[in-house]
């Protein structure tokens, strides 16, 4: 392999065209790594992403934050559910090795000591692209958390289990279906209030936050609702790539559980995802406690549509100690 010189430098605003341009061309971005979608975060974050150069050329691209918690610790990235190094093919083997390794280099240089590193899941590449774990495991990088997502491979999709099917028909019964944008205040107070029942939490995004990211992403970001008597009582909101469909948010009212209401929005939502070429609906995780935790109930609700197991790895990089 002919040598290569890399060079990292800092993201700046004037860089964003030709940061667009290599998500759009790459084999694992998605709209997460997106600026359209990590310029939504304002000032929340301390941002310090990069450019990955060769010869002048970006061959790829780096999102990354300081931890609000840690002002030694960078993120890739803080604000979304995995970051990575994001490229078009040409970072791989020991390309990627020396990528990673200039990335440590830049990051030691700024003064940060760890880098946590939270891969792309394999469903979202379009073609075979985890080079990186193997860089990372090269550079002795400690895997710190694993959470388990459950998804739909929708090629083969294996049947749903009987009680799936059973919810299914009851819901077909008693609840009515709506896509519309025009729910989305009324299924964010059901998200809300089902977060505050089940967890004592609040929903990651503001509802003008998600109303701001839906009119940016409007074939990318949709809902899908679940009325009973006219009224939005269940549903999903739902981001989408290029290989996945991906569940950001799932709620139901004690009205809508009672209905099963979820089992016919989900029916119809993958049957959508399929017929758009999708490879995969993904149901997200089912962990607490930073992986250490598994909502088994929550898991075997999602799997019983017919989903297996995926890994979401996180990964640290002590900048000390890489080279």
């Amino acid at each position: 392999m002919k040598p290569v010189n890399l060079q990292i430098v800092p993201y700046a605003p004037d860089h964003e065209p030709a940061w667009e341009q290599c998500c759009a061309a790459s084999v694992n971005a998605t709209l997460l790594h997106t600026r359209r979608f990590l310029s939504y975060h304002g000032e929340r974050f301390k941002d310090v992403s990069a450019l990955i150069l060769d010869a002048g050329k970006v061959r790829g691209v780096f999102p990354a934050a300081q931890s609000p918690a840690d002002p030694m610790l960078v993120v890739s990235h803080p604000g979304t559910t995995y970051g990575g190094v994001v490229h078009p093919g040409w970072l791989s083997g020991a390309r990627m090795l020396e990528a990673l390794s200039a990335l440590a280099a830049h990051y030691q240089n700024l003064g940060y000591q760890r880098l946590l590193y939270k891969a792309v899941p394999h469903i979202y590449a379009s073609a075979p692209a985890q080079d990186d774990l193997y860089a990372l495991f090269r550079l002795g990088a400690q895997r710190l958390r694993c959470d388990l997502s459950c998804a739909v491979g929708l090629a083969r999709r294996q049947p749903p289990d009987a009680q799936r099917r059973r919810g299914l028909k009851k819901a077909q019964k008693a609840v009515t279906l709506s896509a519309e944008p025009l729910h989305l205040g009324a299924l964010w107070a059901v998200i809300a209030h089902n977060l505050a029942r089940k967890h004592a939490a609040k929903p990651v995004h503001s509802l003008a936050e998600l109303a701001l990211l839906m009119n940016r992403f409007p074939h990318h970001i949709a809902i899908h609702c679940a009325l009973l008597a006219g009224c939005v009582e269940a549903g999903v909101v739902v981001f989408k790539t290029s290989t996945v469909w991906h569940a950001q948010y799932i709620a139901a009212s004690e009205s809508a559980y009672a209905v099963s209401a979820l089992d016919a929005v989900f029916d119809a939502v993958i049957l959508e995802a399929q017929q758009a070429g999708a490879r995969y609906f993904d149901f997200g995780i089912s962990n607490e406690q930073d992986g250490q935790v598994l909502n088994d109930g929550l898991y075997r609700f999602k799997s019983g549509f017919g989903g297996g197991g995926v890994a979401h790895e996180f990964y640290e990089i002590k900048l000390c100690n890489a080279s």
